[in-house]
C-alpha cells in the first residue's frame, strides 16, 4: 500500500513536470512576474532620471558649442550700450559666470528639499520641478530609487542617475554640432530643448506610485503601501516587506523627518555625514566639470581645429555613457568601495600624465594626442565609480527619518561645490596654466586617501550593517536591536520552514495509512 502510494506520488509530480501545458503556463507567469518588478523599476527610474539628472547633464555641455557665439554677444551688447568694447578679463568674468549660474538654482532646490519632500513626497518633487530650481529632483530621485530599490539591486538602479546624466552630456554635444545648433543664428534653440524632457516626465511620472516607505513610515497609509510594493515588486504577497519596513520604523522610535541640525548632532552619523560631504565635494572638484565646461579650449591647446572639435567633443559623451553603464553591470559584483576608491586613483594618474603632456606638446606632436586618450580616460574613470556612487551612497548610509535632512546635505555641497568650479576654473586655467589639473589631481587624491581609510563596503547591506561598520567595536543600541531583529526574523523564517516540511510529512504519512 505503501509502495502504490509513493508511487502514485512520484507519478503525479513527475507529470506535472513533464506536462507541457504546465511548464509553459509557470514559465510565462515567471516571465511576466519578472517583468512586471523590472519594468516597474526601470521607468521609474529612467524617467526620474531623464527629467533631473538628464537635464543636469545637458546644461553642462550644452554651452561647450556656443561658447564663441555667446561671448561675441556680450562683446557686441557692451559696444551698444556703453560705445566700447570689453576687456578679456571681463568676458571671461561673464562666461563663467554663464556657465556656472544654473549651480545655483539648484542649491536653492537643495535648500529646499527637506521640506518639500517631507510634505509633498518623493514623487511629486521629482516631477514637478522646473529649471532654475534642479537641485530638488537631483536630490529627491536618489532617494526615491533607493527607497523602491530591492536591496540586491539597489547600486545598479542607482547608477541609472549617473547614465542619464552621461546621455544629456552626449545629447547637449551632439545638437550643439554645426550641422544642427552649433550655428550663430541657431544657438539660443540649444538653451529652449531643456523643455521637451521636462514634459515627457511630467507625463510619465503621475502614473507611478509614491515610495512605498514614505508612504508606510511617514504617511501611514498602509493599503497605498503595500499597493506601491506590489507594483515595484511584481508579486501579490509582500507581507514580509510591510512588516520589515514596520519593525525597522519600532526600533528606530522615531519616523519624524529629521532636521539639518539634528542629524549633525546625531553622533552615531558623524562618519556617515563626513563621508557624503568628502563624496559629494570630490565629485564636483575633481575637475570634470571642467573638463565638460572647457572641453572647446583643451582640445584646442591640444592642437586640433576648430572644425575638427565638435567632432572629437562627441568621442568624449560615448566614452562616459560605456563606462556609466559598465559600472552599472559590475557595481553588484565588485561593490562601491572598489569602484569609487579605483575611480579617483586612476584620475589622479591621468591628470598627471595629462598635465606632463600638455607641459611638453610643443616638443613632441604625439603628446597633444596622449593629451586627448589622457580626457578620455579621465572621463572614464570618473564614470565608473565617482559619477554616481555618491548619490548611492547617500542613499544607503541614513535611515527614513533622516534621509531628506541627508540629501539636503548632499544638495548643497554638490551645487556650492560645482558653482566653485564653474567660477573659477578659468582663472585657475590662466594663472597656472599647464600645471591647473594638478590642482584637480590633488583633490583626487585627498578622496582616494580618505575613502580608503573609512568608507566601508555597503553592497547588499542592511542599514544596521553599514552602521556597525561605519561605528565599528562601539555598536549603538539600535545597532543591535536591529541586529536581533535580523535574527529573530532568520529565526522565524526558519521556523516557518521546518512547520511546513512538518505538516507536509504528516500530510504524507495520513495519505499512507
Amino acid at each position: 500500500m505503501e509502495n502504490n502510494t509513493t508511487d502514485t506520488k512520484k507519478k503525479s509530480t513527475s507529470e506535472v513536470k513533464d506536462n507541457p501545458a504546465i511548464k509553459k503556463k509557470v514559465s510565462v507567469t515567471f516571465f511576466f512576474s519578472f517583468q512586471d518588478c523590472s519594468a516597474s523599476l526601470i521607468v521609474a527610474s529612467v524617467a526620474g532620471a531623464f527629467g533631473s539628472s538628464f537635464l543636469y547633464g545637458y546644461n553642462l555641455s550644452v554651452v561647450n558649442a556656443p561658447a564663441a557665439f555667446i561671448k561675441k554677444f556680450y562683446n557686441e551688447t557692451w559696444e551698444r550700450r556703453y560705445n566700447q568694447s570689453m576687456t578679456e578679463q571681463s568676458v571671461i568674468l561673464f562666461w563663467t559666470i554663464s556657465v556656472s549660474i544654473f549651480a545655483i538654482g539648484g542649491l536653492v532646490g537643495a535648500l529646499i528639499v527637506t521640506p518639500a519632500v517631507k510634505y509633498f513626497g518623493r514623487i511629486v518633487e521629482v516631477k514637478e520641478d522646473k529649471q532654475g530650481i534642479r537641485g530638488v529632483a537631483l536630490s529627491a530621485l536618489p532617494m526615491y530609487l533607493s527607497e523602491i530599490s530591492p536591496k540586491q539591486i539597489r547600486g545598479s538602479l542607482g547608477q541609472i542617475t549617473a547614465i542619464l546624466i552621461c546621455v544629456g552630456v552626449f545629447t547637449g554635444q551632439v545638437l550643439g554640432l554645426p550641422e544642427i545648433f552649433g550655428k550663430e543664428s541657431l544657438w539660443p534653440y540649444l538653451f529652449g530643448i531643456i523643455i521637451v524632457p521636462s514634459v515627457l516626465q511630467i507625463g510619465v511620472l503621475p502614473f507611478l506610485p509614491e515610495s512605498p516607505r514614505f508612504l508606510l513610515l511617514e504617511k501611514h497609509d498602509t493599503k497605498a503601501a503595500e499597493k506601491a510594493f506590489q507594483t515595484f515588486l511584481g508579486k501579490s504577497d509582500v507581507s514580509y516587506e510591510i512588516e520589515e519596513v514596520l519593525e525597522e520604523s519600532r526600533v528606530q522610535r522615531n519616523i519624524q523627518v529629521a532636521s539639518i541640525f539634528q542629524l549633525l548632532c546625531d553622533a552615531s552619523k558623524r562618519w556617515q555625514i563626513l563621508t557624503v560631504v568628502v563624496t559629494m565635494a570630490c565629485y564636483q572638484l575633481c575637475g570634470l566639470n571642467a573638463i565638460w565646461f572647457y572641453t572647446n579650449d583643451i582640445f584646442k591647446g591640444a592642437g586640433l581645429s576648430a572644425e575638427m572639435i565638435p567632432y572629437v567633443t562627441l568621442s568624449t559623451g560615448a566614452v562616459e555613457i560605456l563606462a556609466a553603464v559598465s559600472s552599472g553591470l559590475v557595481i553588484e559584483r565588485v561593490g562601491r568601495r572598489p569602484l569609487l576608491i579605483g575611480g579617483f586613483g586612476l584620475m589622479v594618474l591621468f591628470f598627471v600624465i595629462l598635465t606632463v603632456c600638455m607641459t611638453l606638446q610643443d616638443q613632441a606632436v604625439w603628446l597633444r594626442y596622449l593629451s586627448i586618450v589622457c580626457i578620455l580616460a579621465i572621463i572614464a574613470s570618473f564614470c565608473i565609480g565617482p559619477g554616481g556612487i555618491p548619490f548611492v551612497l547617500t542613499g544607503e548610509f541614513f535611515q527614513q527619518s533622516q534621509k531628506p535632512a541627508a540629501f539636503m546635505i548632499a544638495g548643497i555641497i554638490n551645487w556650492l561645490s560645482n558653482f566653485i568650479v564653474g567660477l573659477v576654473f578659468p582663472f585657475i586655467q590662466e594663472g597656472l596654466q599647464t600645471y591647473c589639473f594638478l590642482v584637480f589631481a590633488g583633490v583626487c587624491l585627498a578622496g582616494a586617501i580618505y575613502l580608503f581609510f573609512v568608507l566601508p563596503e555597503t553592497k547588499n547591506k542592511t542599514l544596521a550593517e553599514i552602521n556597525q561598520a561605519f561605528a565599528k567595536k562601539k555598536v549603538p543600541l539600535e545597532i543591535r536591536e536591529m541586529d536581533q531583529f535580523e535574527d529573530k526574523r532568520k529565526s522565524s523564517r526558519e521556523q516557518q520552514l521546518n512547520l511546513s516540511s512538518t505538516l507536509e510529512n504528516g500530510e504524507a504519512k495520513n495519505r499512507i495509512v
